[in-house]
């Protein structure tokens, strides 16, 4: 008799939502941070992540986002019949490593052999279906009681990045790798060097591994964490479609990575490369690099006029922008803030943005 296949494990999504985005200012603000703007395409970015894992290989996905944004994450999610297994809200930032154990713990509460996808809601892909077979590797590692982490092909030096040198390959899932060390955000002749060495990618801070795995090996070096996260589980309550965590346990967990809490410790740690058009739109430049652009390499978008322009990124909701004679320069404006910019310095928006708050001003919120 023909051996029947085993059933493959469903995923489960987990949907992080707590970034504020300072560096898109001034369209993203605090309190409508970047992932709920349609940036890219005609959906927000939110939408966009939790509709590529949205299929019969995945479970409802789980939400995790602070109490100022949970009517945005209910909202959103309805209009694309989005409907998630929970939406936790945490009552402060604690970094990733908090919110993947609050979900590995509920998760394990109903399925101790669960398998958790952790995903950041502000990032772009293009390729889903090259996600989607990068997915069924990394489970296959997953089952064998790996930490998969995805890493992204680098196409160019790029110094925004942290990056992840692969190791020898994981026997049981081929593609997936034994990670050799994680490397922070190079200057660019080492980045350059990663480029040309195919041993590394970009660090995309998206998993897959199983809830279980994930706790013992954040307890090894961080049991106060987890039993942090227990009591802040244990002392939380359900209001309406929300799940709110205890404020006071939840604060006493440190606030830390999952690379660094888990991934940069532990002997399972695996990696995956993948070439899926990712992006963590990080910035203005990082914007434009990935949007379609004219023949003279602007993204113009909304009511702009251009002459003479070049390498530009201009973006307008109503007011109509004029521009003649510049080149690489950032120009967003709405309705009360005007941002100029020249394109190499869109990492240091968030410092207008930590000005605005140490003069008591209002436009960051």
């Amino acid at each position: 008799m023909a051996k029947h296949a085993a059933k493959k494990a469903l995923i489960h999504p987990v949907i992080l939502s707590g970034g504020s985005g300072s560096r898109l200012w001034p369209l993203s603000r605090a309190l409508y941070p970047k992932q709920f703007l349609p940036l890219f395409s005609d959906k927000s970015m939110f939408l966009d992540t939790a509709l590529r894992v949205k299929g019969a290989s995945f479970g409802a996905p789980m939400i995790i986002c602070n109490m100022e944004h949970r009517f945005i994450v209910a909202e959103q999610a309805r209009s694309e019949d989005v409907a998630p297994q929970v939406i936790v809200l945490e009552p402060v930032g604690r970094n990733t490593a908090p919110a993947a154990a609050v979900a590995a713990l509920l998760l394990i509460d109903e399925d101790p052999g669960a398998v958790m996808m952790i995903l950041p809601s502000d990032h772009v892909i293009r390729d889903t279906d090259a996600l989607h077979t990068a997915v069924e590797a990394a489970l296959l590692c997953a089952e064998d009681d790996a930490l998969v982490t995805f890493g992204i092909k680098p196409i160019g030096p790029e110094t925004g990045y942290g990056y992840i040198c692969r190791g020898e390959c994981w026997d049981s899932s081929p593609g997936c790798y034994h990670i050799d060390k994680f490397v922070e955000k190079p200057d660019l002749k080492t980045a350059q060097r990663y480029v040309d060495d195919d041993t590394y990618a970009w660090n995309s801070g998206i998993f897959l591994f199983k809830a279980k795995r994930f706790i013992e090996e954040l307890e090894k070096k961080h049991p106060d964490t987890i039993a942090a996260c227990r009591r802040a589980i244990d002392d939380g309550h359900q209001d309406l479609d929300f799940f709110r965590l205890d404020e006071t346990a939840f604060k006493n967990c440190k606030s830390i990575s999952i690379d660094y809490a888990v991934m940069e410790h532990t002997k399972s740690a695996a990696v995956i490369h993948v070439d899926m058009g990712w992006s963590d739109v990080g910035s203005w430049s990082a914007l434009w690099r990935i949007s379609d652009k004219d023949e003279h390499g602007n993204v113009l978008i909304g009511n702009v006029m251009a002459n003479d322009v070049a390498d530009s990124y201009v973006r307008t909701n109503d007011m109509l922008v004029t521009l003649l004679g510049i080149k690489n320069t950032i120009v967003v404006v709405t309705p009360d803030a005007v941002l100029i910019a020249d394109k190499e310095r869109s990492e240091e928006v968030r410092t207008v943005v930590k000005n605005l708050k140490n003069t008591n001003r209002t436009e960051h919120q």
